[in-house]
């Protein structure tokens, strides 16, 4: 099997996890992340082994996606507990095993990503999947018509290094929709600072992925912010409710960059959508 460079890039993700969850002292734990990652690799070529399953990812990368998807399932979980009877949307998911790591039995849970990511992590995990995946663009009406036929309300969606690769227009145009057509409901994205969607700052962010990866696709951030509240002006109801960096986790290695004032660089935000509509 050749995989895509879109498919490459969610399995540099995965991999980050796998690496973590297997250390001594693990940031999360994610068997079926390593189950998963095992099914890719009987799957793809000798090439693609050499190239992307063996390729040596650095520490600041894999201890930033798993100190990321531990923040993320803590503010699921805590979603869950709240709200009975929630759905957990995970758009853009890659090969995320979130499901496997939440309180899964308490939501209605799916996944979004292209057709070609969906068709893929189908044909690796399949039987173990008792969850509905969505093959469109996150960009694509056709999901949000398919959901809300369903239900409207106490949905939180995730967006785990998703929207920074999208056009600004577009990431505005989706906020306005889910503003209008959910409510009591939360989004919580990762988000970049503005000024790495332009210049110079756009080509070392380009550079750095290109080399750290080794990957072209998805490596230029084209949506940022200046700061959180900007997300507000994006649609009727829309309210921020907090922020995290990793850079702040106790668990950031290596240390060193707690200290060099990048915190709201690359960082996470969670909102509201008509809360109390």
């Amino acid at each position: 099997m050749e995989l895509t460079d879109v498919s490459k890039t969610a399995i540099a993700t995965l991999r980050s996890r796998v690496i973590e969850s297997q250390k001594s002292t693990p940031i999360i734990n994610d068997p079926m992340a390593a189950y998963c990652l095992d099914k890719l690799f009987s799957l793809v070529s000798e090439k693609e082994k050499i190239l992307l399953l063996n390729r040596e990812l650095p520490t600041s990368l894999t201890n930033h996606i798993a100190l990321r998807a531990r923040k993320y399932d803590q503010i699921v979980n805590n979603y869950i507990s709240n709200n009975t009877s929630c759905t957990v949307i995970n758009l853009g998911c890659g090969f995320d095993t979130r499901f496997w790591r939440i309180n899964n039995e308490k939501c209605t849970y799916i996944e979004l990503d292209l057709p070609e990511i969906i068709a893929l992590k189908k044909e690796i995990l399949q039987e173990h999947l008792s969850y509905e995946l969505m093959g469109c663009s996150v960009l694509d009406p056709s999901w949000i018509e398919k959901v809300t036929s369903k239900s409207n309300k106490n949905v939180i969606f995730i967006a785990e290094g998703l929207f920074m690769y999208l056009p600004k227009l577009e990431v505005i145009n989706l906020f306005g929709t889910l503003s209008k057509r959910f409510y009591h409901s939360q989004i919580v994205l990762e988000v970049v600072t503005e000024k790495f969607t332009r210049g110079i700052w756009k080509k070392i962010v380009e550079m750095k992925i290109k080399r750290v990866l080794g990957l072209n696709a998805g490596s230029s951030y084209n949506f940022g912010i200046k700061n959180a509240l900007e997300l507000e002006s994006y649609g009727n109801g829309i309210k921020v409710i907090d922020e995290w960096s990793y850079i702040e986790d106790p668990d950031i290695r290596p240390r060193i960059l707690k200290y060099l004032g990048i915190s709201r660089t690359q960082w996470t935000v969670t909102a509201t959508i008509h809360e109390n509509k």
